[in-house]
């Protein structure tokens, strides 16, 4: 991965205006920017076809579980045709963070998703920070975050 990739569009850091998003998760749990004031939020776009969606998986995951971070993980599900799989799916990968079964009315609570993944990042005061289209990584994530505390 180039390292231009790996600094990607986190360097968007003007000021966004934070969108306020409330979604239900897969075990009906609201999941809101509002809810996890005080934490860095990475709201992540994928489906079960995208070939970079899955590669960053492990990563995302890594992300969430990692306490010192400071950080969770929400993942929205796009462009699916069965929820049962997605879940399965999501499932079989261990993916520990919290899974929302999207679509693109749906994203327009964050913002726009002009491909798959799509990546926003709000810092702990709920103010958007970053926005990725493409694969991330856990080590630039990781990085900014350092950055900007």
């Amino acid at each position: 991965m180039s390292s231009r990739l790996c600094v990607f569009i986190f360097l968007l850091t003007s000021a966004f205006a934070a969108q306020a998003f409330s979604f239900t998760d897969s075990k009906g749990k609201a999941q809101s920017l509002e809810k996890y004031k005080g934490k860095w939020v990475l709201v992540n776009f994928w489906a079960t076809w995208c070939p970079p969606c899955l590669a960053e998986i492990p990563d995302l995951v890594t992300l969430h579980e990692n306490k010192k971070n400071n950080l969770v993980v929400i993942g929205v599900a796009m462009d699916y045709r069965d929820p049962k799989e997605v879940l399965e799916f999501a499932e079989q990968m261990m993916i520990s963070y919290p899974m929302v079964l999207g679509n693109y009315k749906l994203a327009t609570q964050v913002g726009n998703v002009p491909g798959l993944p799509t990546t926003y990042l709000y810092n702990p005061k709920g103010k958007q920070v970053a926005y990725n289209v493409g694969a991330i990584t856990r080590d630039a994530i990781e990085r900014y975050i350092r950055g900007k505390k």
